[in-house]
């Protein structure tokens, strides 16, 4: 099957406006959400993670993505395509200590404060667009992307940059969600679940996880993994209404105005939750593959 890039509508552009303008603003209020500024949603392991305790979880989810990309121990060149505040580089860096990071995102805020959470260790976040970033080819070892490609719509151009920046040999982990059947298979309320979840954290749409292993595929991988994680992260996502409700007591008891992005952000939270109760339309998948050599 041969694909091509896909041009940039004018909803695509104004999508991606409205997404650095939502994080330049409401990245702050994730430090209710997580200590270490962990963007994303948790992995629950049985008497190994405390399902009562949400930082917990988002770490082991980032030793799961970590773990997947075999990691020895030669130089190992790692980006993270859509990096937020960079908790996962630095989860990485703290673990293993030859691990050269960069992260990339399109956020100023998430760039200066999330360099400042970098000093001391061997990695940078950029403001650089992971569909065209200004890396050369073949530069990187592994590339990992936690819940930044929804935001772009899973886009094949997302894919194709990730494959050109790899090295041939190298490892790539996507932690996401995905759909399950097309949008216009989804019933009445997992279509209102996945609009409005679409809508306040402004993902382009999320496509379903049978299309990402093609274009994988077209695109020369192999060792193509598609794991169903979704019951090892419905732990984490049920801490979403407590952790909504204890933001906005916070926000009032200490009389801050609530902004427009949080509001959204905690919308989306809540859409996020709704979407997850319909099982047989979404799912959360760990994908990962290997660079043809």
């Amino acid at each position: 099957m041969k694909t091509q890039a896909i041009p940039y509508t004018r909803h695509q552009e104004q999508n991606r406006i409205d997404m650095v303008d939502f994080y330049n603003e409401a990245t702050e209020d994730y430090e209710f959400w997580s200590k270490d500024f962990n963007m994303h949603f948790g992995y629950f392991i049985p008497f190994k993670t405390n399902p009562f305790k949400r930082d917990s979880m988002l770490n082991q989810m980032n030793h799961q993505v970590i773990k997947r990309l075999r990691i020895g121990n030669t130089k190992n060149r790692l980006v993270d395509l859509g990096c937020g505040m960079g908790g996962t580089m630095r989860y990485a860096l703290k673990h293993f200590k030859n691990v050269l990071a960069y992260g990339v995102t399109l956020s100023d805020f998430q760039v200066q404060k999330g360099n400042e959470f970098l000093k001391g260790l061997n990695g940078i976040i950029l403001k650089e667009n992971y569909n065209q970033t200004s890396f050369q080819s073949n530069s990187f070892n592994s590339a990992v992307a936690i819940e930044s490609f929804c935001h772009s719509g899973h886009n094949y151009n997302s894919l194709k940059e990730m494959h050109r920046i790899l090295k041939p040999g190298g490892r790539f982990v996507i932690a996401d969600a995905f759909l399950k059947k097309d949008r216009s298979q989804l019933c009445k309320g997992g279509k209102y679940a996945y609009d409005n979840l679409c809508s306040h954290w402004n993902l382009e749409k999320l496509e379903t996880h049978h299309y990402i292993k093609e274009q994988l595929e077209a695109l020369g991988f192999e060792d193509i993994k598609v794991e169903d994680i979704s019951f090892r992260v419905a732990p984490s996502v049920l801490h979403v209404p407590f952790a909504i409700i204890g933001f906005i007591l916070k926000k009032l008891l200490n009389f801050n105005k609530i902004k427009g992005e949080s509001t959204h952000n905690l919308k989306g939270s809540f859409y996020a939750l709704l979407s997850g109760l319909h099982m047989k339309s979404f799912g959360y998948y760990i994908i990962s593959a290997t660079k043809k050599q």
